[in-house]
């Protein structure tokens, strides 16, 4: 039987594999196989660098296949208008979109000793469901329940109910609800509102303070592609005594995405009443053009997860401005800025962006 498999969906999904693959307790030498779905993600040639690093013994492409691609799942997808027949299609629909992802599944699970699945609410967490294969689900982001459960938001109304039957396999909720989920692996238990009892704790802190310098390098290897390409957009900018990183994020519409990272140039672009110089770090989902809309500052490539720029050696910025992606684990700014759900209240309806308070 083959050891571990990983299903990830975003650039920072295959970042913790690989922190979880490179740990100071575990042996290295290949011994894992990395799913890339492509469902919602560019990865560009991360699969190639993937495979060069020789952190996994087979790095594969998942073709994974949205409940909209299924035209016959639409009826059991529609407001029935009552609880008993929403429950009744939602039965159904699990069971049938499961048994539908099956001929894009690219590898035979029940192979694996091991399966870790990031983000489970996607079909992948259907199919293992539909197969009766018991998976260890990881968070989708770091302490992201903390700020969207949704797992509860998704399930909001007669959620005691909605749980017990997936606890019994007859409705799926991802993040740990599941029958075939083993455990739900967090960063931190202890900032979660809401219990669990398959939640366990580890610490992505942890995973990164195990790392050597060897480790330390497969990481750029895999993710950097031109790393000096990205060393001189670093040190541009020598004219500028201070350095302010923007980390932008696929907010609202492309027009109010625009306002939002222009105001927080605006805002925080400045240091002690002295302009700084601005690089904006783009998500990789984010399809905005910075370059065009910020010529005068720094773009770096979005096609990493920023965590790896811990990594780079004397790598400082004096401050870093996120609106929801959590800095706790940089280690490259003096200052870490997260504006949060106050700040996209001037954006956008509260209510949108502030699901828990729902819940």
């Amino acid at each position: 039987m083959k050891e571990r498999i990983y299903v990830c969906h975003t650039y920072y999904h295959v970042y913790i594999a690989c922190l979880k693959e490179l740990w100071k307790n575990r042996p290295r030498g290949g011994k894992a196989t990395l799913v890339l779905s492509l469902m919602s993600n560019d990865f560009g040639d991360l699969k190639v660098r993937a495979e060069r690093s020789g952190l996994f013994e087979q790095v594969v492409e998942f073709d994974e296949k949205e409940a909209s691609f299924f035209p016959e799942l639409t009826p059991l997808h529609t407001d029935h208008g009552n609880l008993i027949g929403n429950m009744i299609a939602r039965i159904r629909f699990t069971k049938r979109f499961g048994k539908l992802q099956g001929p894009y599944v690219p590898v035979n699970f029940r192979e694996y000793q091991d399966i870790y699945v990031f983000c489970d609410s996607d079909p992948i967490g259907y199919y293992l469901s539909y197969q009766k294969i018991p998976y260890h689900a990881i968070e989708d982001g770091l302490n992201c329940i903390q700020y969207y459960d949704t797992a509860r938001y998704d399930n909001r109304g007669h959620f005691r109910l909605k749980a017990w039957m997936a606890a019994r396999n007859l409705i799926f909720i991802q993040n740990g609800y599941g029958k075939y989920c083993l455990d739900m692996e967090v960063n931190d238990i202890s900032v979660l509102p809401y219990p669990c009892s398959k939640y366990i704790e580890q610490s992505r802190e942890e995973l990164i303070n195990g790392l050597d310098e060897a480790a330390k390098e497969t990481l750029l290897s895999i993710f950097i592609e031109e790393m000096e390409e990205l060393r001189q957009k670093l040190a541009a900018g020598a004219v500028f005594v201070r350095k302010v990183l923007v980390l932008t994020e696929p907010l609202c519409d492309l027009e109010t995405r625009a306002g939002i990272f222009t105001d927080i140039i605006r805002e925080y672009g400045q240091i002690d009443g002295s302009p700084a110089q601005i690089i904006l770090k783009p998500h990789p989902r984010d399809v905005l053009d910075y370059e065009q809309l910020c010529p005068e500052h720094i773009v770096l490539d979005k096609m990493f997860p920023m965590e790896v720029l811990n990594f780079i050696t004397g790598l400082e910025f004096d401050r870093v401005v996120s609106v929801f992606t959590v800095p706790t684990s940089i280690r490259f700014a003096k200052e870490k800025v997260f504006l949060g759900e106050d700040f996209m209240d001037r954006y956008e309806a509260p209510e949108i962006h502030r699901q828990n308070e729902q819940i």
